[in-house]
């Protein structure tokens, strides 16, 4: 189906519930839905095609929700736009998906005036929480109120091949690409949520709360849209904030959440964070990027029996394989411990298999690469089809990320597939000396890259930010001499007070690298 018949579908069962708790107002969703009547009507009057790209530049904010689900009721294709890239980045994807309207927040007129005179497909521009210059606020462009709702354009399969998004990749080279997300795509992604997530019996509320903290214009989006779909009241956050969190489980009973595990790192070292009561939560989701299976015990101490993991990419909605609370909690208790480092077992709606290079289908602890095939892989990358082509070898989605996968169909990320340290003629991935070093009290974050060695060709090195009683780096190599063998172990250890990020938050290791390898004859990609 399509976003706005999820919307719709809840709206008719519960017009009164709340929708969306932000800044201080709420929105039921009878209220919403008259508002993307409006909204949609106003960009059919203003000339919007069926399937333009309509972009969202904001902080998280009530008019970003609603400006999405406008645009989907008008039959548009939502183009989210990271604030976190540099205005030239986006500059070049808005160009290259053929932007016509830009809603934006006024946090960003000095981009959005930018972004009008360098993309010339922008020919509407709306402001969505005030008038700004030219462009009207979002109260003022939406058509007046008690106007005739807009024509239902959707056919009997949903839309299926139809874009719900173009959402660009996260990658460190070149200009990112955009993933064709399809209305059936999507739609598999919000059932597969809904069904994993769905909310359990409980003493506070018969229906979902979702509280929304990372930025909708990324993972929180779906997120969000799961939670529409399974009836559920938003609490959106501007951003992430320990003590707005906290508070707002809290004042708001909230079922669910979902934060990168960077971010529940920050929430551990909190001096507050054993003073909460966390009753309320039943999933609370950790998904970007991997999480260190001590601090992931650490959580289910602190946060109980809620903690869960999904993995999936861009182009592989979000849920690829889903790790459960019941199963993260016994393995922090001691069944299966080893399972706090896996991601989970494929969803219902994929089929998950692990790929040599020759396109064999691999088994039991054997490593390859993950790929994929089934109902929430999208529809290849925008006007770039040879690029899906290589994506989609053999028959299969690559994702470009190396595991193995257990007995009992466990999956385990190993590391990506380029980012791996050949260090005296061994491979060592990543992520097992990452996992090593921030088991230890104190280190909020690791990255593991090679530098260049005379004697190793590589030199395994781990950059480190660490927080009160962290060990030294003596202390460090010593303890993954002991966890992970000499190999593996960092030979140097760098104390940083940050690490870079790509504007999505993952580790920037191209930019750590540069570092080290400036000069040499060779560098790491």
């Amino acid at each position: 189906m399509r976003n706005i018949d999820y919307f719709d579908r809840q709206e008719r069962l519960h017009p009164d519930r709340v929708l969306l708790i932000a800044n201080g107002q709420s929105l039921t969703y009878g209220e919403v839905h008259a508002l993307t009547h409006r909204t949609a009507g106003a960009l059919l009057d203003a000339g919007l095609a069926h399937q333009e790209a309509v972009a969202v530049m904001s902080p998280n904010h009530p008019g970003v929700l609603v400006a999405m689900l406008s645009l989907w009721r008008a039959g548009a294709t939502w183009i989210p736009v990271n604030t976190r890239n540099a205005l030239s980045d986006n500059v070049v994807y808005l160009n290259y998906v053929r932007a016509t309207v830009l809603f934006y927040h006024s946090h960003y007129a000095d981009d959005a005036r930018h972004v009008q005179q360098s993309v010339p497909t922008i020919r509407l521009m709306v402001c969505i929480d005030q008038p700004e210059g030219d462009a009207p606020s979002l109260d003022q462009f939406m058509r007046p109120a008690g106007s005739p709702p807009v024509a239902d354009w959707g056919d009997p399969g949903g839309n299926g091949d139809e874009l719900t998004a173009i959402i660009a990749t996260g990658g460190t080279t070149g200009p990112a690409k955009g993933v064709r997300v399809l209305n059936r795509s999507w739609g598999t992604m919000l059932e597969t949520i809904g069904n994993g997530m769905a909310l359990k019996p409980n003493a506070y509320t018969d229906y979902p709360v979702f509280l929304a903290t990372a930025p909708l214009t990324h993972a929180a989006g779906p997120f969000t849209m799961a939670g529409i779909t399974m009836g559920a009241t938003i609490v959106v956050l501007p951003q992430f904030d320990a003590d707005a969190v906290m508070d707002a489980v809290v004042e708001h009973r909230v079922t669910h959440t979902f934060l990168p595990p960077t971010a529940v790192y920050t929430m551990l070292a909190h001096p507050r964070v054993r003073e909460i009561d966390y009753s309320s939560l039943q999933f609370f989701l950790l998904a970007g990027s991997a999480c260190a299976p001590e601090k992931l015990r650490q959580m289910v101490e602190i946060f109980g029996p809620c903690m869960c993991q999904s993995y999936g990419q861009t182009e592989f909605h979000l849920v690829a394989t889903w790790l459960p609370p019941e199963v993260v909690a016994a393995a922090a208790a001691g069944d299966h411990p080893e399972r706090l480092a896996s991601c989970g077992r494929q969803t219902y709606s994929v089929r998950v298999e692990l790929m040599d290079d020759d396109g064999n289908l691999l088994g039991v602890d054997e490593v390859g690469e993950i790929v994929g095939r089934g109902g929430i892989v999208g529809g290849g990358y925008f006007e770039m089809p040879e690029v899906s082509a290589e994506t989609w070898a053999h028959g299969w989605h690559h994702t470009g990320d190396v595991g193995r996968r257990d007995a009992d169909g466990y999956y385990y990320i190993v590391d990506r597939k380029k980012d791996m340290i050949v260090t005296g003629g061994f491979n060592v991935f990543c992520t097992e000396v990452e996992a090593a070093v921030t088991e230890l009290p104190g280190i909020l974050e690791c990255a593991a890259i090679g530098i260049p060695d005379d004697k190793w060709g590589e030199a395994v090195t781990a950059l480190v930010v660490a927080g009160p009683g962290a060990p030294d780096a003596a202390a460090i190599i010593a303890h993954c001499k002991d966890r992970i063998g000499s190999v593996k172990a960092p030979k140097h250890v760098f104390f940083k007070d940050a690490l870079p990020r790509t504007a999505v938050g993952k580790f920037d290791k191209k930019t750590m690298r540069a570092e080290f390898w400036e000069g040499q004859d060779r560098g790491v990609a």
